[in-house]
Parts: structure tokens; C-alpha cells; sequence
């Protein structure tokens, strides 16, 4: 099976060390030139520096690992060209194309995962099967944390430079630490409506936002907010989960969620296997779609995925402009 990674920053290097590690040699690379990572990597792999070159490969799946804006742009061909898609979140800056992806893998009849790689989180993955056990009643609400500090994510370039900082290439804080909404919606259903605020409160010389706050409201019923920073040191990434009967709590670097029982007075630790890496979130992510790309069974998130949480992220930034104002989301 032939894989077109395009883009060669961070998240595509990750994804071609995986897919060695899994056995999968025949690879070919699209690059713009412009990453200043090593590439000793790729020595002997075929690179192209145009799309139209590297579908002329005929990849029968391609990573879309281009900076966040720029996704459509490779993705729409691919599909069209009958290619399997891993679409790295966020799907894009905005939910526009998405009618037109849609379109392009009707006619290709590829398939869609997109890259919210916390699904596979074993300590998540936990908090998911508790929920569906009911094992401590009702979820009312939840909180969930993120905070980074934007200018250690990459020490060997600008982070100014970065998608991450550039409007221009669909950067910001709320489209790149999306993951936390995908998981909430993951574990609690769909968002009903969003009440939010974004804001620049560092000295990071950002044109885009380094901090945002949300208020999610369920169909269920249930509360959650969200907050996410580019400049928190140490970084911190958390949930919390209340129940009618306990709470849940999970944490990011250890990977461990308690769960305490009000009830029945008991407190107990999930934890990640012994040797669990982040990396690990990544593999078997990748071991899925290539189950997805040979026919076989897979668990992915889906482009509807992936659209739902973009059209949230769009909502939030509608009620930001309207000073916090819920909105509701399009059923």
C-alpha cells in the first residue's frame, strides 16, 4: 500500500516514523521546502514539490499534514483522486469546503479519519466505557484545561512563524488545542449551544488568540467549560467529570483518571499500561486507518467528526464578537 504524506513539519515526520514502525515502506513525500527540520529522515524516499506530481504516485492514502489552512487545498484533490485521507484536526480554519470534500470523496470513494488522536487514549478510553456502564449516574458537568507555552512546542524555530501563531494559516489556540472539544463531545454528546471568549493576555506578539474560555451546553443537559492557553508554564492539560453519584478526574501527564464513587466511599486509579508513551495515542491511531485503508474494521473519527467540532470552534469565535453571547449550533 502506497502512503502520500504531504507536509513534512512535526506531525508529518511522526507520521512517517509510524508508519515505518508498522511495517509500511512505500511512501512518497510532498513538501513545500520550507520546514527547517533535518532530513536525513527521507534520504532515498521519492519527494515531490507538487501535488499534481505526487498523486501522479497514485498513493492509495494520503496524510494531510500541510498547516491548517492549507488542508483543502490537498485534501479535495486526493479524494477526488480515490485516496483514503488522514485529515489532520482541525479539518480546516472554517467548515466552507467542507461541501466540496464531501463531493470529492463521493466521486473517489476514499474514507475519512480525522487526527483527534486523545480518542485513543487508554486513560480516556476508560472514562468512556465508565460513562457508558453508568457506573456513577448522570453527567451534570465538566471542566477541562489546557495550557502550553507556545514558544517551547518548536525551540528550533520562530514560534511566531508557526502555523500555530498565523492567522493566515489558521492558527490560534482554539483551533489548535481543539482536542479537548472533540473529547467532550466524544464523551458526552453533541454541544447545543456556546457561550465564549477569546482573548490575547500575553506577551507572546500573537495576531491571533492565546487564551480562549467556553461554555458548552449539551443536549443532555450537562455543563462543561473549556479553557485553553498558549502560555501557561508548566504546562497543565486536565478533566474533570462530575456525576450525580462521583466525579472522574483525569490528568494529561500522567495519564491516570480517578474515579471516586460518593456512594459507596470508594476511590479507585485507572492508570495507562506500564511503558504507555504519548506517542503510543499516534500508533494506534495510525493502526487504524491503515485497518480503514485495507477494508477491515476500524474506529476512527469521521469528517462529520471533525466538522462538528470546527462549526464549534465558529460558533465560539460568533459569540466572542458578540461579547459572550450564547449561540446556538445548526442541528
Amino acid at each position: 500500500m502506497r502512503f502520500l504524506i504531504a507536509g513534512f513539519g512535526s506531525i508529518g515526520r511522526r507520521h512517517l516514523r509510524n508508519l515505518l514502525a508498522l511495517g509500511q515502506t512505500d511512501l512518497v513525500l510532498l513538501r513545500s521546502g520550507r520546514s527547517t527540520l533535518p532530513t536525513d529522515e527521507i534520504a532515498g524516499l521519492p519527494v515531490e514539490h507538487s501535488l499534481d506530481a505526487a498523486l501522479a504516485h497514485r498513493p492509495e492514502a494520503v496524510f494531510v499534514a500541510t498547516p491548517t489552512a492549507l488542508h483543502m487545498d490537498v485534501a479535495i484533490p486526493a479524494a477526488a483522486a480515490g485516496c483514503h485521507l488522514f485529515l489532520e484536526k482541525p479539518i480546516d480554519a472554517d467548515t466552507t469546503r467542507v461541501p466540496e470534500l464531501r463531493a470529492a470523496l463521493a466521486h473517489g470513494g476514499g474514507q475519512v479519519l480525522v487526527g483527534f488522536q486523545y480518542r485513543f487514549h487508554p486513560g480516556l478510553r476508560k472514562v468512556r466505557s465508565l460513562l457508558a456502564q453508568n457506573a456513577i449516574g448522570r453527567v451534570v458537568s465538566a471542566r477541562a484545561q489546557w495550557g502550553e507555552y507556545l514558544p517551547g512546542w518548536h525551540p528550533w524555530e520562530d514560534y511566531r512563524n508557526s502555523y500555530a501563531a498565523r492567522a493566515d494559516l489558521g492558527g490560534g489556540v482554539l483551533n489548535t488545542l481543539s482536542h479537548p472539544i472533540d473529547y467532550l463531545r466524544w464523551l458526552m454528546g453533541e454541544v447545543r449551544s456556546v457561550s465564549a471568549s477569546l482573548n490575547n493576555l500575553s506577551p507572546l506578539e500573537l495576531d491571533v488568540e492565546d487564551n480562549a474560555e467556553l461554555l458548552l451546553k449539551f443536549h443532555s443537559g450537562s455543563l462543561a467549560t473549556v479553557h485553553l492557553d498558549y502560555y501557561q508554564r508548566p504546562p497543565s492539560h486536565s478533566l474533570e467529570i462530575s456525576f450525580e453519584k462521583g466525579r472522574v478526574r483525569w490528568d494529561g501527564a500522567s495519564g491516570c483518571a480517578v474515579i471516586e464513587n460518593a456512594e459507596l466511599g470508594t476511590i479507585d486509579t485507572l492508570c495507562p499500561p506500564d511503558g504507555f508513551e504519548r506517542n503510543d495515542m499516534f500508533l494506534a491511531e495510525m493502526k487504524d486507518f491503515v485497518r480503514l485503508c485495507q477494508g477491515d474494521q476500524f474506529e476512527h473519527c469521521t469528517l462529520a467528526d471533525g466538522k462538528r467540532v470546527q462549526k464549534i470552534v465558529e460558533v465560539s469565535r460568533q459569540s466572542s464578537s458578540q461579547s459572550g453571547c450564547s449561540v446556538q449550533l445548526p442541528s
